[in-house]
């Protein structure tokens, strides 16, 4: 406890560009934001029990459109404290009220709010966002304002790391160990020969090559069982940073689970070392400024307007002048009179040309770099003068008020102040010390919930069943279950038991959903298609609730039903078709998921007879299923009585 109090304290003392976590939060915000959107576009598939027939509450929907601009916000960086608590809120309110959860996850949701959990206390807005510009705003001379801090701590880089990261992957390294096809090196290359999980591209040049498979397999083991004992070590984040990326971007392209792969890619940002973003920052800054521009120190608009530019200007490419302070040593501007000056923003380049109102904002947005295009575009000629008028209306009608020693420079306000807890933080952070000890004292307590479910599904569960018939076990199962229930639901703690043999053992048998008329017809629904796999955009959550829970290796009519009913309800209104009278056949296919390695076993997959297997009725606007009597088929299992195929626990 000790050594573990003074590395926290040592790395809380030292400070580094807080550039990296600017880029993380902007990340992370914008691969939840495109889930938000995605669960708009498919909020009657995925929220409502019948879609457009049974509906859920449209506050729902209100919700969603909230939380889309909440992301937004935290993406900007403006009031990033408080839009952080709110998308942590956000998370666990849908994924615990709504079937999220329960019917369409797939590990996501938990990595997703374990991480907005910690973006509430990382300084993640001192660099790339709104906050300091908002801070400094009402100050009589934002202008001159002291600037906010720009570095951070390094434990705001290392803790994020390990909790989110390190202990992911080492409970799913555990268990991958217990899964006979990771043994034998097939771990990455299984769920890419299942049409149900793979990408439209064909990585057969790759699933084929028996070594290289191995070598990907037995690589991701490794990396992720050493990851969280290597990270913090500066000689080994280059590496592990190269091999993750390398990793996940497989996921994205190989694999139809898009979002996990980018929800864990973002948090490479977090190991990017420190040394690399000053080298950036000195790399694309200007060694001496292009422009120099004098404002009218007397007019509050010209002073929040230089706050915002110095802000942008990352580069340093611009440097502000008050035209009080340096207009009499500034010979440059000798020939111009004093009234004239001040009625306008006047810039003098490198070569020395003058220049002044909507033509140096011009000048401004070239200077920038990044805004050049926005610059060519006011240069052209009919917007240009349609600019000039704009321009000029405002700054002719702007106030003037001038400061004199009533004016006293004030600092911006400190974080702990702008935050919501921040009176809390102040009260209680106590001494560097104190503040390390207690931040020891929580890594222990979540260490001690990971170990927890790790042990429960990865040894417990694995040797004893889901139902231990020793009561001592039992009683263990239960207490350990319910903390899991806990720390799952709030802390995103739960077990990475993805894709193992629990999974796909005996997974022989995938599903398809067509219509037909009365004529006989036959119009395959734009959800699995003919080989098989399932369509964008159906992937993500949509390709986990029918692959993981509706589809399984041991079929349930029941699942089955409530699925096809959703699934048909849902693309009936784009087809035209009228559930008052359809028809909906159900396909089978049979496919290989061997633990051993097989050539050409992804063309094999996709190609194979489609066999009729039962009907989904629709009559009156209610869908019952009937399937056909099959001796070969496997019997349903009980799903009161067996654990979710992902290993996932199910909702408290």
């Amino acid at each position: 406890m000790k050594a573990l109090t003074q590395l926290i304290e040592r790395l809380g003392e030292k400070q580094i560009s807080g550039l990296g976590l600017g880029l993380f939060r902007i990340a992370f915000s914008l691969v939840a934001l495109q889930e938000v959107v995605f669960l708009f576009y498919f909020r009657h598939l995925i929220f409502d029990p019948i879609p457009y027939l049974d509906r859920a509450s449209p506050v729902m929907h209100i919700l969603l459109i909230v939380w889309m601009s909440v992301l937004v916000c935290l993406a900007l960086g403006y009031h990033t404290y408080r839009a952080a608590i709110l998308n942590y809120l956000f998370w666990i309110v849908f994924v615990i009220f709504t079937p999220m959860w329960q019917d369409f996850d797939g590990g996501f949701d938990q990595l997703m709010t374990g991480t907005s959990l910690l973006l509430i206390f990382l300084p993640s807005s001192r660099r790339l966002a709104l906050d300091p510009i908002r801070l400094r705003w009402n100050s009589p001379r934002p202008d001159l304002a002291e600037s906010s801090p720009r570095t951070v701590p390094q434990l705001a880089y290392i803790l994020p790391l390990g909790i989110t990261m390190g202990l992911l992957y080492l409970d799913s390294g555990i268990h991958k160990l217990s899964s006979e096809f990771w043994r034998n090196g097939m771990g990455a290359w299984l769920p890419s020969t299942m049409p149900y999980y793979m990408s439209p591209l064909d990585m057969s040049f790759l699933l084929d090559h028996q070594s290289l498979e191995m070598l990907i397999g037995y690589s991701v083991i490794a990396f992720q069982l050493v990851f969280v004992f290597l990270y913090w070590h500066r000689w080994f984040r280059v590496p592990l940073l190269l091999l993750g990326m390398s990793f996940h971007v497989g996921i994205i392209i190989s694999l139809n689970v898009y979002p996990f792969g980018f929800g864990m890619l973002v948090n490479y940002l977090l190991l990017v070392p420190a040394a690399c973003w000053n080298r950036w920052e000195k790399w694309i800054h200007v060694p001496k400024p292009y422009l120099d521009v004098f404002y009218d120190e007397g007019c509050p608009l010209c002073r929040k307007t230089v706050l915002v530019i110095r802000h942008f200007d990352i580069r340093g490419a611009i440097d502000f002048k008050g035209l009080q302070t340096h207009h009499e040593g500034e010979s440059r501007l000798a020939r111009i009179p004093r009234e004239t000056l001040l009625t306008d923003l006047f810039s003098i380049d490198h070569k020395g040309s003058i220049a002044a109102g909507l033509d140096t904002y011009i000048r401004i947005l070239r200077a920038l770099g990044y805004t050049y295009p926005v610059a060519l575009l006011l240069s052209v000629p009919g917007i240009h003068l349609l600019a000039q008028r704009i321009y000029r209306r405002i700054a002719d009608s702007r106030q003037r008020q001038v400061c004199d020693e009533t004016c006293a420079l004030q600092a911006p306000d400190t974080e702990p102040d702008s935050h919501p807890w921040g009176g809390f933080l102040k009260k209680y952070a106590g001494t560097p010390r104190k503040r390390a000890y207690r931040i020891a004292r929580i890594l222990i307590g979540i260490l001690i919930l990971q170990l927890n479910c790790t042990l429960h599904y990865g040894i417990l569960y694995r040797w004893a069943g889901t139902q231990p018939k020793d009561p001592a076990l039992a009683l263990l199962d239960q207490a350990s279950d319910s903390v899991i229930n806990v720390s799952h639901a709030f802390l995103g703690i739960s077990p990475h038991a993805l894709y193992l043999h629990d999974h796909f053992d005996n997974y022989n048998e995938i599903v398809a959903l067509v219509y037909r008329d009365s004529a006989g017809h036959e119009e395959w629904l734009p959800f699995v298609n003919h080989e098989g796999r399932l369509l964008t955009p159906n992937w993500g959550r949509i390709q986990s609730m029918w692959a993981n829970v509706a589809i399984t290796s041991h079929m349930s009519q029941d699942r089955l039903e409530k699925f096809a009913r959703k699934v048909t309800a849902y693309y009936s209104r784009d087809m035209g078709i009228n559930l008052d009278d359809a028809n909906f056949v159900i396909k089978s296919k049979r496919v290989e998921v061997p633990t051993h390695w097989e050539p050409e076993l992804r063309k094999h997959n996709l190609s194979g007879t489609w066999t009729d297997i039962g009907v989904l009725t629709w009559r009156n606007g209610l869908g019952r299923l009937t399937l056909e009597p099959r001796p070969d088929a496997a019997k349903p299992r009980d799903q009161k009585d067996t654990p979710r195929s992902l290993g996932i626990p199910p909702p408290p």
